[in-house]
This record gives C-alpha cells, structure tokens and sequence, in this order.
C-alpha cells in the first residue's frame, strides 16, 4: 500500500504562482513513477506532469514552461511548482503513484480568480 497526501492548494490571482506537494508513504520502494493530474468541473481528469524514478520528466502542452515537477527523495515528496498561473489551470490537483497498482491522494484545489 501507499498513501499520498497533497497540500499547497488555495485561491491566487492569475498570473500568480502556487508550490503542491505530494508526501507518500507506506511502500515507498515500489513506486516507478509519480504523477500529478487535474479535473476541472465538467471534465475528465487529465495529466499535468510526470516523472519518473530515473528523474525522466513529462508535461502536458497547456503547462510547459510555467509548471515544474520536481521530488525530494530524503522527503518522499513530490512538488508541483506552478507559475504564471491563468484561470483555467482551476481545478482539483491530485496526486497519483505508479507502482503494481496505481495509488491516488484526495486532491487539492487550486483556483486561480481575481
């Protein structure tokens, strides 16, 4: 098993910027890649930024250039750095560990409104 929790969401201004992060625990070691992923309402739950245990980073073309995925391996974190934020990254961030199986946090909302 491994459980993820997600923090760093909240309300900022377009054109703002917001750090997530994404703490696991529980079987640590099994873990290839983590991921995070956003659902807007009305929406289907789509990728944001990946990476992988080797470092190998991927991101969604609507983020490139102002999110960063990054991880602290002494921490078991994984951060999500977004900036120049504009009002459709709006949503529900969630977390999400590739092992055997596929493990999800509860989410974070991230709403960007003037």
């Amino acid at each position: 098993q491994v459980q993820l929790v997600e923090s760093g969401g909240g309300l900022v201004q377009p054109g703002g910027s917001l750090r997530l992060s994404c703490a696991a625990s529980g079987r640590i070691f099994s873990i290839n890649a983590m991921g995070w992923y956003r659902q807007a309402p009305g929406k289907q739950r789509e990728l944001v930024a990946g990476i992988t245990r080797g470092g190998i980073t991927n991101y969604a073309d609507s983020v490139k250039g102002r999110f960063t995925i990054s991880r602290d391996n002494a921490k078991n974190t994984v951060y999500l750095q977004m900036n120049s934020l504009k009002p459709e990254d709006t949503a529900v961030y969630y977390c999400k560990a590739e092992a055997v199986y596929d493990y999800w946090g509860r989410g974070t909302q991230v709403t960007v409104s003037s």
